[in-house]
């Protein structure tokens, strides 16, 4: 017995732990890493950031700050630029820089493959450098040098080093007035190497910029990722433990005390890896705005179900107390409703994935038949 009793105070320890790390993962579920075109508040932070004049370090055109547009657009880079009546646009990329290169490429659907981007960087010696790049795939051979299809006019490019940030500055010329267009910004830490080939970048990402407004969203592609985990955490957490964690007491409750302990510590896996679901879910549904309230709901309804699972185990009565017949109907009760909603939730939800995808495949074959390409498409050299 109090071989017994030992395993039941570890368990219930271990229960109480993992408790206070996952009301620490809910706290600081929010990502703080990206910052925004609208993240940066009242206080300042845009006007700190676009205050500097450019015409005191910057060669002309670049140095002409009339009518030019600033906006912060991820961590700590920050995307300047004006735009003509006849399509003509200067661009000037900046971001805080200590070595290796940074980069900003245009898309015509989000992706890397098939984008073209200028890449700035200062040399070991201190010569700056910039270069247009294609991103003909994903490997870093096939990132290649001097090739692209950006409509670049006949104004040099030009990087200037100025206090903390680096300044990458271009001029394109379009054949319409740009809008919303894709925009992948990337960082690296190595230098370039030998014939100018970049190293693989640190960090990344791809936003949505709409030139006519002047700011910036996240594309679908940033979250694709989010909802991939968000599914997988699902499926194993409350498709797959939760339902194994039931079955033991069910089929193996003569093998006295294992499936207790098997039991205990199957449901209290499956109910973190649920946790972490709901918390990826509920960030999906605050980021992108989702309309998908009875997937929602039921997702929450089952995570409050677990919790009083998890209450449960710290509440068991001893087997000859009086109310040990109440505790086990709820006990019982409250773990098949659990079960049966979470399976009918992931069934909700992969039907919900499948609609979104189909949707947005018609609307990419839409866009493809009647769009023209967001910017001039000049052939690779």
């Amino acid at each position: 017995m109090a071989n017994s009793g030992t395993w039941i105070l570890v368990l219930r320890l271990c229960v109480l732990i993992l408790l206070l790390e996952a009301k620490v993962f809910v706290l600081g579920g929010e990502d703080s890493n990206v910052m925004g075109v609208d993240s940066v508040g009242g206080s300042g932070g845009v006007s700190e950031l676009c205050d500097n004049d450019l015409a005191n370090f910057m060669p002309p055109p670049y140095g002409n700050s009339s009518d030019i547009v600033c906006r912060p657009i991820w961590n700590t880079f920050v995307l300047r630029y004006t735009q003509t009546e006849d399509h003509v646009m200067n661009i000037i990329l900046s971001a805080v820089y200590t070595t290796g290169w940074v980069g900003m490429g245009f898309s015509r659907d989000g992706l890397m493959v098939g984008s073209s981007a200028i890449v700035g960087w200062v040399n070991r010696k201190g010569q700056a450098r910039i270069k247009q790049y294609y991103l003909q795939g994903s490997k870093a051979s096939q990132v290649i040098p001097g090739k692209g299809e950006l409509p670049l006019t006949g104004i040099p490019a030009t990087v200037v080093l100025h206090g903390p940030r680096i300044y990458l500055a271009f001029q394109l010329k379009f054949q319409t007035r740009l809008a919303r267009q894709p925009l992948i910004l990337a960082i690296g830490s190595g230098q370039p190497k030998h014939n100018n080939h970049l190293t693989k970048h640190t960090d990344k990402t791809t936003i949505k910029f709409d030139f006519s407004a002047g700011s910036a969203s996240a594309t679908p592609n940033d979250f694709g990722q989010m909802k991939k985990n968000h599914g997988i955490l699902a499926i194993f957490g409350w498709g797959l433990f939760l339902p194994l964690g039931a079955i033991v007491p069910r089929y193996f409750k003569h093998k006295d005390p294992l499936w207790y302990y098997l039991h205990s510590i199957i449901q209290f896996v499956g109910f973190v890896i649920g946790l972490a679901a709901v918390v990826l879910g509920q960030q999906l549904y605050t980021k992108i705005d989702a309309n998908f309230h009875t997937h929602r709901a039921i997702g929450i309804f089952v995570l409050v179900l677990s919790i009083l699972q998890i209450l449960a185990f710290f509440l068991r009565p001893n087997k000859d107390a009086k109310i040990r017949k109440f505790w086990n109907w709820y006990h019982h009760w409250f773990g098949r409703f659990a079960v049966f909603f979470a399976a009918v939730n992931i069934v909700l939800g992969i039907q919900i994935g499948v609609i979104v995808l189909e949707v947005l495949a018609r609307m990419r074959r839409t866009e493809k038949d009647t769009m023209p390409p967001n910017f001039q498409m000049n052939s690779v050299q």
